[in-house]
């Protein structure tokens, strides 16, 4: 039985095959843009990043949270150095080039209890989810607290000297192009379904499950990469069942 863990990770795939299937293991050095990982295979949090190879065609910031809520999520909180750590080896895994990655830290100068003295500017940051957590991993001279007022984790792995702040969190434009990471904090994974008029088949589309254990990633996971194909194969199998169906009557 197949599950659907989100489309994009369909329309991001560039492998052109009808469906092909792949098994990552430790001897994997690259994942796929696109590609949702959980701890423990389903528990979450969950991730996703997206990497978008042409700039001219990545997100804003506000595109980019709309991007994450659409697909169930927010942009990334993190809240423990672990957790910084753990993004940073996925983003490294999925081999990406030059190009920031939004999270959800945006500073807001309203946004504290009303009454109470506006706090200095490294304060003013909040995280989009709600979350509280106080962990922060600027880079030293961040945040400059002018018109930038949106995060992003620093990767430029080709720019000399500054390759050696990768992940660092730098404020930037929140109108900037960005490459952007999600996280699907609360609930299981989500099935997708698909019903033909006669109601004859109900059907999942996507699986794939991440286990992290002592630092090790593993995925196993099922990709159809065109779905059109998908479709017209759920509609030939719907209209056999239903064939079967009216022969017996």
């Amino acid at each position: 039985r197949l599950h659907r863990t989100d489309v994009q990770s369909v329309l991001l795939a560039k492998n052109k095959n009808p469906a092909f299937i792949i098994l990552f293991s430790p001897q994997y050095s690259h994942w796929y843009p696109g590609q949702r990982i959980c701890r423990s295979g389903t528990q979450r949090p969950c991730y996703k990043a997206s990497y978008i190879h042409d700039s001219r065609r990545r997100l804003t910031f506000e595109d980019a949270r709309q991007a994450c809520r659409l697909d169930g999520g927010e942009l990334l909180s993190i809240e423990t150095e672990s957790e910084q750590r753990l993004i940073e080896r996925y983003i490294q895994k999925l081999g990406a080039g030059d190009g920031d990655f939004w999270i959800g830290l945006r500073r807001n100068p309203q946004h504290y209890t009303a009454g109470t003295t506006s706090p200095g500017c490294p304060s003013q940051y909040y995280w989009l989810d709600g979350s509280k957590a106080k962990f922060r991993n600027w880079h030293w001279d961040e945040p400059s607290c002018g018109k930038e007022m949106c995060v992003v984790l620093y990767h430029q792995p080709s720019s000399i000297p500054e390759g050696r702040f990768l992940f660092q969190w730098n404020d930037d434009y929140c109108s900037s192009k960005n490459n952007f990471v999600c996280k699907y904090p609360e609930g299981g994974l989500r099935p997708m379904f698909w019903e033909t008029e006669s109601h004859c088949v109900t059907t999942d589309v996507l699986f794939f499950a991440v286990s992290f254990s002592n630092n090790t990633l593993y995925v196993s996971y099922i990709l159809y990469a065109t779905i059109p194909v998908l479709l017209l194969l759920l509609f030939a199998v719907a209209g056999f069942f239903c064939y079967k169906q009216h022969a017996k009557r």
